[in-house]
C-alpha cells in the first residue's frame, strides 16, 4: 500500500532546491525565440510562468507530494547554441524538501518551450527528429538546521 510519508514529527526548517534541464531545438527555433517572433508569444516568459505554476501545483501532479508553503521560485534561462537550459530554484520553510517542486518547475517550463515552437520543430512527416528534453536533475539541495 502506498501513501504519503508522515512528516508530523519533523520541525520546520528553511529548505532550498535547485533543478535544471535543457531542451535541444533547431537553429530556426532558437532564432525565433531570440528575436521574440514566436507565433504564440514570448516563449521564455510563458515558460517562466508555467514553471512557477507547476511548482505551486506539484502536489496536484505528483500523488504523494505534500502541499508545501512555497516562499519563492526563481526561473532562469540560458540560451547556448541549439540548447536552452532552464534552472528553477525553490525555497520554503517546512518539514520536507522542495526537490520535487524544483524538478516539476523545470519540466513544465521546458515542455512549454517545446509547445511554443513545435510548429518549427516538426519535419515534413510531422515528427520531432531533433527536439529533445534532457538532463533534468537536482543540482543543489540545502537544508538549514
Amino acid at each position: 500500500m502506498s501513501g504519503m510519508v508522515d512528516i508530523s514529527g519533523k520541525k520546520d526548517v528553511r529548505r532550498e532546491a535547485v533543478a535544471e534541464g535543457r531542451i535541444k531545438l533547431s537553429d530556426k527555433s532558437i532564432g525565433v525565440i531570440r528575436n521574440g517572433t514566436v507565433k504564440k508569444g514570448d516563449a521564455l516568459e510563458t515558460a517562466r510562468v508555467a514553471g512557477i505554476l507547476a511548482v505551486k501545483n506539484t502536489p496536484s501532479i505528483i500523488p504523494h507530494c505534500h502541499p508545501i508553503p512555497v516562499q519563492s521560485v526563481e526561473m532562469d534561462f540560458d540560451m547556448n547554441g541549439e540548447e536552452i537550459t532552464c534552472r528553477c530554484s525553490v525555497t520554503a520553510t517546512y518539514r520536507t524538501g522542495v526537490e520535487m517542486e524544483a524538478l516539476t518547475g523545470v519540466s513544465a517550463a521546458l515542455l512549454t518551450i517545446w509547445d511554443m515552437v513545435k510548429y518549427l520543430e516538426k519535419d515534413e512527416k510531422g515528427q520531432y527528429p531533433e527536439t529533445a528534453i534532457e538532463g533534468i536533475k537536482v543540482i543543489r539541495k540545502i537544508k538549514e538546521e
